[in-house]
């Protein structure tokens, strides 16, 4: 199954969570390394939407507000630099898709 191209990836999740430094579970280094950062998160907007269209979304755990897809890709940072993530996206009642998270992948 693949996550629709219209789901919804809030500004919010990556302005304020994905791309500020935060104490605990911080993607915004690994985000940084590769070339994003709070003044360019469309461009992350597009490439996690890219990752989500690359390759098959595999089921997750089920929570209280839907049905959680995982889909594995790479990510392209602005500046040409690359990364392994992995994207999680809410299948909600009623179809709509939203994402939840990305977290980086080490290993192979």
């Amino acid at each position: 199954m693949k996550i629709p191209p219209d789901a919804i990836i809030a500004p919010e999740k990556l302005t304020k969570y994905l791309l500020v430094p935060l104490p605990k579970s911080d993607k915004s280094r690994f985000l940084a390394k590769i070339g994003f950062n709070p003044h360019n998160w469309r461009e992350l907007e597009r490439a996690i939407r890219t990752v989500a269209a690359s390759a098959d979304a595999l089921p997750g755990s089920f929570s209280p507000h839907g049905a959680k897809w995982l889909v594995d890709g790479i990510i392209e940072g602005p500046t040409g630099l690359t990364g392994r993530v992995r994207t999680i996206w809410l299948e909600e009642s009623g179809g709509l898709f939203r994402f939840v998270t990305l977290l980086p992948r080490t290993g192979a």
